[in-house]
């Protein structure tokens, strides 16, 4: 049987999670004086992903700070980015206990992103023949797809979801995976405050790569575009190749992750202990452990 491996991107989780209640300023405050409403929704959105994909595995990755080997190639790369709530800094450190309750794996790695974890763990398992499922809310993430690897981007909600499969990836997307990345080399990211080609789009990106196929082939064809299009590139070509890489998931980060410490299979007194530590026993008939399922 093969296994299905559910790799988590677990910030992008909290931070929907949080917002889905903080915009109306609502905060379960538990008695110990911490904001609880980021972990709370963390533990229905995992539960609401174990139902739907039915995982064999699971494993949760995690930024380590804020600044990556890409803060070293653009100082201001995401630096447009306000500084996290008040009420969502304790949950940071919180909601890893939480996920480990749960007998969940966390991993990360100064220096790079969940992003590049989660690159290089679905790499590795896609590599030996697993099924891998990554939950994000990240639409980079769209570039790891490939045979064994889909993406599940979440929508608003529990439980709904985008997924995206090699299969039928250009169908979706108008592009490739791998194009994915030429796209943002092309237009940048303004939520990651990166430049790509001033003046150039994302309709006007597609439409090159739809044509060109990637970076490469397009600059050695520079000739045949209009002029206006051209002197775009031409004028802005450092931002082109930075970008370029800024946008590329990085898949061989040194970390591990052995698929025996990622078994799906709840401890139910690890878990109760979890959930009582921040007074989250309301939830405890989620995500219950086999044997306790029918009782």
């Amino acid at each position: 049987m093969k296994n299905h491996i559910l790799l988590i991107d677990g910030m992008a989780i909290l931070f929907r999670a949080f917002h889905a209640t903080a915009y109306r300023n609502y905060y379960m405050i538990n008695s110990k004086g911490m904001p609880t409403n980021g972990l709370h929704g963390f533990i229905r959105h995992l539960a609401a992903a174990v139902d739907n994909f039915e995982p064999t595995h699971v494993a949760a990755c995690w930024d380590m700070g804020s600044k990556t080997f890409r803060s070293e190639m653009l100082d201001t790369y995401k630096g447009n980015r306000e500084a996290p709530p008040v009420e969502l800094i304790p949950q940071f450190e919180a909601v890893k206990q939480v996920a480990a309750g749960y007998g969940i794996p966390n991993i990360g790695l100064k220096n790079y992103e969940a992003d590049d974890c989660i690159g290089t763990l679905a790499s590795l398992y896609a590599s030996e023949g697993h099924h891998v499922t990554v939950l994000t809310g990240d639409q980079d993430m769209l570039q790891l797809v490939r045979p064994n690897i889909d993406v599940a981007i979440m929508r608003k909600g529990e439980g709904n979801y985008e997924v995206f499969q090699e299969t039928s990836f250009f169908e979706q997307k108008g592009l490739t995976p791998a194009q994915i990345i030429d796209m943002k080399g092309l237009m940048g990211d303004s939520s990651d405050n990166y430049p790509g080609v001033k003046g150039i789009g994302e309709k006007t990106a597609i439409k090159l790569l739809t044509q060109y196929k990637n970076i490469d082939k397009l600059l050695e064809n520079l000739e045949e575009l209009p002029a206006g299009v051209r002197k775009k590139i031409e004028s802005d070509l450092d931002n082109l190749h930075l970008s370029r890489k800024l946008a590329a998931i990085h898949c061989e980060v040194p970390i591990s992750c052995e698929l025996v410490d990622a078994v799906w299979a709840v401890d139910e007194k690890q878990k109760q202990a979890m959930l009582e530590e921040f007074e989250l026993t309301k939830l405890s008939r989620l995500l219950r452990a086999a044997d306790q399922l029918a009782n």
